[in-house]
């Protein structure tokens, strides 16, 4: 089941509103919502809805043994944390990375290993995270230990933020799962993010894909051709992982949960460095937090930590070398920016500095996104986009194609910078408007995204989430 689809907004949300407001009773409107959420998850494939519900059980369990013993039992409290780990990563690494393994290891002389064919359940990497961040805050003493297995199956079965984020920590909405109450400002406000996401993914991600695989289905592969399918990529994956984690956030947000933003226009940024503080920002903050401050931080072997976390990075996006290597290009940069480039730009002219970030950011983008588009013949075909083997710089298809989506393009580009918060607080400051009639507005705008965007959900039979993948 996908958020972009009619059966979701007009059936499964609607009967889930009637369900869950009918009652003002707190425990009540949990059950509606885990009962809701496990249907959500368990629409494709029922079986492996029992395998989250272990995934919680057992870090359930994992965080009472650890909150039992107190000051002075460190080692005990570490082999429990040790245990969930692994656990934990054990049942990601077989479902995800098993075949990528074998793959890997048929690679060697005189090896032919049968691939196994292992379904992957849909957001693993996600939930997965989710359930031992848990653990491990317990065992650092951030977060007291849940001592009710329905509030922490709520949090990690959540059905907004369960299938592709943003990532949630179980201290950020703890408070949540015990007070079901909505305010009204909450449903005005998650109705309008939800229409807003809606509309991202529909009008400009859909499209966007449509632009892409028209231009890499051309028989005649050009260097403008290529290039343009990797912009129009880039666009795509934008707007489409943004507009599900804006619909996430406003479904929370419609009962009652404040999820933390998961993107700050990323395409606005100055450099990779900066980039990675916008985009995906709370799969971002998982890996500094658990992994990156764990091995030292800035304070020792940083070169390695950044290496580490990276090619971590890459892999939790797929099980594929493409997306290692992707982790190792970002992670590279860092390097190189942090050691060089970011100082660099410091010391030449301001105007100067703009315009070479602002053209390396948007290289690196690009490329950096063609690497997730090219999981076979990687290295063929990123050898396109610097001129070796094409038929030539252009042809005309790959100009029929460009002019027809030339609109697309450039509203996608706009609105990939923060023009749209610009404007309105200009607007704001000019204008005293009145709250009410802010809601007014809102709730128009909000009516007329879910109308043209169903539209766009009758005719499209098929319209998935890229990170439904990962």
């Amino acid at each position: 089941m996908v958020f972009s689809h009619p059966f979701f907004v007009y059936a499964f949300l609607a009967f889930l509103f009637v369900a869950f407001f009918a009652s003002k009773n707190n425990t009540v409107r949990r059950g509606v919502l885990i009962t809701f959420s496990l249907v959500f998850y368990g629409w494709g494939e029922p079986v492996f809805v029992f395998l989250m519900i272990c995934t919680v059980g057992f870090d359930f369990l994992f965080g009472r043994l650890i909150a039992s013993y107190g000051d002075g039992h460190e080692n005990q409290k570490k082999l429990w944390l040790v245990f969930a780990i692994i656990t934990n990563l054990g049942i990601l690494a077989f479902f995800k990375y098993t075949g990528f393994l074998v793959q890997t290891v048929n690679l060697l002389p005189l090896v032919n290993i049968p691939v196994p064919k292992i379904t992957m359940p849909i957001g693993i990497s996600f939930f997965t995270f989710q359930a031992m961040s848990y653990v491990i805050d317990v065992y650092r003493g951030d977060t007291p230990v849940q001592r009710s297995f329905a509030r922490l199956l709520l949090y990690v079965s959540l059905f907004p933020q369960l299938i592709a984020g943003p990532i949630v920590r179980y201290k950020d909405i703890e408070d949540q799962l015990d007070d079901m109450h909505v305010k009204p400002f909450q449903l005005n406000d998650g109705i309008y993010r939800f229409a807003v996401g809606c509309a991202k993914k529909l009008l400009i991600a859909d499209s966007c894909f449509a632009a892409a695989e028209a231009l890499y289905s051309l028989p005649d592969v050009t260097f403008a051709g290529r290039w343009m399918g990797a912009v129009f990529f880039a666009l795509q994956i934008y707007y489409d992982f943004s507009g599900y984690s804006d619909m996430a956030i406003g479904l929370g947000k419609m009962f009652g949960f404040e999820f933390l933003e998961n993107f700050n226009y990323p395409y606005s940024s100055k450099s990779a460095t900066e980039f990675w503080r916008r985009w995906h920002m709370s799969l971002g903050t998982f890996f500094r937090d658990y992994v990156y401050i764990p091995l030292g931080g800035n304070r020792s072997h940083h070169i390695r930590n950044i290496l580490v976390v990276w090619f971590l990075t890459g892999l939790w996006h797929g099980a594929s070398w493409n997306f290692v290597l992707w982790g190792m290009f970002y992670g590279l940069l860092l390097i190189f920016e942090k050691k060089f480039f970011l100082g660099f730009l410091e010391r030449i002219n301001k105007y100067l500095s703009a315009v070479i970030s602002r053209v390396y950011t948007a290289f690196i983008t690009v490329f950096g996104f063609a690497l997730f588009y090219f999981t076979d013949n990687t290295a063929k075909s990123l050898g396109y986009l610097f001129g070796v083997g094409v038929d030539g710089f252009s042809d005309i298809f790959t100009t029929s194609i460009v002019m027809d989506n030339l609109n697309l393009l450039i509203v996608g580009i706009v609105l990939a910078y923060p023009v749209i918060p610009f404007i309105t607080s200009k607007f704001k400051q000019r204008f005293r408007i009145s709250y009410e009639t802010r809601r007014y507005v809102m709730t128009a705008t909000s009516l007329i995204l879910i109308a043209v965007s169903t539209v766009r959900m009758i005719g499209d039979t098929y319209s998935p989430f890229l990170y439904w993948n990962f």
